[in-house]
């Protein structure tokens, strides 16, 4: 039996990953670390609250002395760390808060970790999972090979350069002092539970609104989407069958591009949701001013973890997006409350539309 501490667990991915390691692992203890930002909804874990092996606490990851104690009072053996400030184009309007959570909660977790790891006497089975995004990589042309492991970072936003600066921090704490971490650099995620702010959920609930579509730029950039429930299974095989100091790289095999992913959205939102205010939703997608220093593409080669840890997505973009848009649809009064006016002011800055 685990004792894992989930930091971010009230997130997107973090919320799926808790949801999938209770009920994989019941009688694991989870405990869940999470500020409460914006981006983070207690409700999303309450299923769990009631359970006799789990906790919620919230608290920053900056606050060492609240990290020390769950780890002694918890007998943690087992970190999870999702908690981060995660959307580029907040990192653009305000770096301050990326470089804190993501550089300095990162190292305030892993020196945390350490000094626990080396008290307990430097247990071989202790894990520390650290969870990043493909993003560090910089951008892909249109021919480019994928992003492999051995890929050199070329971050280009704030957010993605904090996240580079955490693996670097990760990494060093390895070959350091020998602290058995992980390192996982995934493609975009997409499934429920997802802040309305990403492009998902965004052109899900604005078509469900009757809003307008905006699409950066010209609409060629390239992801790859990666059903989040695909990447919770491929960080639980990380966690029991990675090898300690490594790190794995984690895709979807969908590369799509933006304006190609709306189209999509739009026509599975057509055929999905009754009485639409604007049907076709096509109507709705509007072209506005790009984002400074927009990545062209991304794409990631998973063959290492295929290959050493026999993991491969199992689920396809089509049959993802489907039941993404369905949890949207029967999930109104988790993302409703959301759309607060701190978020509508958000909206209009980045995007320039009135939402």
């Amino acid at each position: 039996m685990a004792r894992i501490l989930i930091t971010g667990g009230a997130g997107f991915i973090g919320s799926n990953f808790v949801h999938h390691w209770c009920e994989t692992y019941p009688n694991d203890r989870v405990v869940v670390l999470d500020a409460l930002t914006y981006a983070g909804n207690r409700k999303t874990l309450a299923l769990w609250e009631d359970s006799n092996n789990f906790r919620f606490v919230q608290g920053n990851i900056c606050d060492r002395s609240l990290v020390d104690s769950l780890f002694r009072e918890e007998n943690i053996d087992t970190v999870a760390h999702f908690a981060a400030e995660s959307h580029v184009d907040r990192s653009i309007l305000g770096p301050d808060a990326f470089i804190q959570t993501n550089v300095v909660g990162t190292f305030t977790l892993l020196e945390s970790f350490r000094q626990y790891w080396q008290e307990q006497g430097k247990p071989d089975h202790y894990r520390f999972l650290h969870v990043s995004t493909d993003e560090v990589y910089g951008s892909l042309e249109q021919d480019s090979p994928a992003f492999t492991e051995t890929t050199p970072y070329a971050p280009n936003s704030p957010y993605s350069a904090s996240k580079a600066g955490s693996d670097h921090l990760a990494r060093a704490y390895y070959h350091t002092y020998g602290m058995p971490t992980l390192i996982t650099n995934c493609s975009n995620n997409y499934g429920a539970y997802h802040f309305p702010e990403k492009l998902i959920p965004l052109m899900c609930i604005n078509i469900l609104l009757g809003k307008p579509l905006p699409v950066y730029g010209d609409g060629q950039n390239i992801r790859d989407w990666l059903y989040v429930k695909d990447h919770c299974q491929a960080l639980d095989t990380v966690l029991h069958k990675g090898q300690a100091g490594e790190t794995y790289n984690i895709g979807g095999n969908n590369e799509v591009k933006n304006i190609d992913l709306v189209y999509k959205l739009c026509e599975l939102m057509d055929e999905l949701a009754p009485d639409l205010p604007v049907k076709p939703s096509k109507e709705l997608i509007t072209f506005v001013k790009d984002r400074p220093g927009h990545d062209r593409r991304y794409a990631i080669d998973a063959t290492k973890i295929k290959t050493e840890l026999g993991w491969t997505p199992q689920e396809t973009i089509e049959g993802g997006l489907r039941q993404t848009i369905i949890w949207y649809l029967n999930n109104r009064e988790w993302w409703q409350p959301l759309l607060s006016k701190d978020y509508q002011a958000y909206y209009d800055q980045v995007y320039g539309v009135k939402s």
